[in-house]
């Protein structure tokens, strides 16, 4: 029973989030006055736009923190690299 629930409400959100996409567009294509193929083609494109429909997930605290040990042990390899990126990790 809460299977059925939990995958009913999920169905119910991705299609509001759908919904919210085809109004967007239509209002999108209205204002460029857009007719027959031209509107066809344009809304094709608008809905399916993956980017747009799903913001980018921001970076966390870790991510930065391997971006910056990344970065500063830029010139060094092997085992020398590995401890370093280690203790870096770490504090």
């Amino acid at each position: 029973m809460a299977v059925t629930l939990a995958a009913s409400s999920g169905a119910a959100t991705a299609a509001t989030a759908q919904q919210e996409r085809m109004k967007t567009c239509n209002a999108d294509a209205a204002a460029k006055s857009l007719k027959g193929d031209e509107r066809k083609a344009f809304m094709s494109t608008c809905l399916s736009d993956k980017a747009a429909a799903q913001p980018a997930k921001p970076v966390t605290a870790q991510q930065e923190k391997m971006k910056k040990c990344n970065a500063e042990a830029a010139g060094k390899t092997g085992e020398d690299r590995k401890a370093f990126m280690s203790s870096c990790l770490k504090g």
